[in-house]
């Protein structure tokens, strides 16, 4: 299941309770052979509340999970980050390539989805154009992973067919540009009818005059993300994965910075929220057009009502929500707003959760 599915099916389920187990953890031996010993504590802690909160008899299907889930987990192939959410009705275990801040047993009437959505956020699906005049290959990448080749009538292409077939015309420097750009062209517009058809952007891995001469002859210059310096030695699909993904991450941080200066700027506008409570009725309202919320900032609340709450200390006291931004942001995001998550102490300024309003 694609994380926004999840993401979608983990955030509107209701039941009593929802467990979220969430531990940071380590992809190589013999770091992670300490993630069983804390996957085994955390698992025992979240029975213990289960039992001590709800008793053992409505919650028999969960306790059996909690059980076993653990039994399910090969530390081996651990990221950065686990993830379980066990109720009496489901069952999902999610790893992550990002760490987490919101480590720890999390029992509520919902998930915890903070850390997913983190995760969605941060998570970027892409185009990666391999391009010389050797041949074109184009990729689906998400992050640093390909995940298929695109292979259709225009994909993949051969060596550039516009070759200089008059040996006089050879040394014409204009006349064999001509060719290249040609070549480049059409490598443009089969790239233009993909894009039309997935609306993803595409990170080309090309010399520095290629993708020059690429963005000269484009018809829609800004569907390509940018370009990295391709090195014939290392073009394996993992490789140049790696590659692009650290100019998307460049971008993404480039987003956040840009997004942290326009919510000061919407301060004079009268459109920035920062009181909790009026953040919280505001996104669900549907009024929210951007969230940010500091990593380190998480807030345990016990629900009034449907629109009110009092701040909790206690994350054990029962009916208490671990961390209400998990349902403020989900809210932001199902209702077309944007949710940034960020260590970028400048957002402070103004609080550690705002929110900018569409009205």
């Amino acid at each position: 299941m694609a994380l926004k599915q999840q993401l979608q099916k983990l955030a509107t389920e209701k039941n009593s309770p929802c467990v979220t187990i969430s531990m940071n953890t380590h992809r190589t031996h013999p770091d992670n052979a300490q993630d069983e010993l804390t996957l085994k504590n955390l698992l025992s802690e979240a029975e213990d509340r289960v039992v001590s909160e709800f008793g053992k008899r409505p919650v028999t299907e969960l306790l059996a999970k909690i059980e076993t889930v653990g039994k399910e987990i090969d530390v081996n192939y651990n990221l950065d980050s686990l993830h379980i959410f066990l109720s009496n009705d489901t069952q999902e275990i999610i790893r992550s390539n990002w760490e987490t801040s919101n480590k720890g047993v999390h029992i509520s009437d919902s998930f915890a989805i903070r850390s997913l959505i983190k995760n969605y956020n941060r998570s970027e699906n892409y185009l990666l154009l391999l391009l010389s005049q050797g041949g074109v290959q184009l990729y689906e990448a998400i992050n640093d992973d390909v995940i298929k080749e695109i292979q259709n009538d225009d994909f993949p292409f051969s060596e550039n067919p516009h070759y200089v077939s008059n040996a006089k015309r050879g040394s014409d420097p204009k006349h064999v540009d001509d060719l290249v750009r040609e070549f480049l062209n059409k490598v443009d517009k089969a790239l233009v009818r993909v894009h039309n058809d997935v609306e993803l952007k595409c990170v080309v891995i090309a010399t520095e005059d290629n993708y020059s001469r690429l963005q000269q002859v484009a018809d829609k210059p800004g569907m390509y993300a940018g370009y990295a310096n391709i090195d014939y030695s290392n073009v394996k699909t993992h490789q140049i994965a790696k590659q692009s993904w650290v100019l998307v991450k460049e971008q993404q941080q480039q987003r956040r910075t840009q997004a942290i200066s326009d919510m000061h700027e919407a301060v004079a506008g009268g459109k920035v929220l920062t009181d909790l409570q009026e953040i919280y009725q505001a996104a669900i309202d549907g009024r929210a057009e951007l969230l940010i919320v500091h990593q380190d900032f998480s807030q345990a609340v016990v629900m009034e009502n449907e629109r009110t709450f009092v701040l909790s200390e206690d994350t054990a006291t029962p009916n208490t929500i671990d961390d209400i931004t998990s349902i403020i942001a989900w809210e932001v995001i199902s209702k077309k707003g944007s949710v940034i998550f960020t260590s970028q102490d400048e957002i402070k300024d103004l609080g550690e959760i705002v929110l900018k309003t569409r009205y």
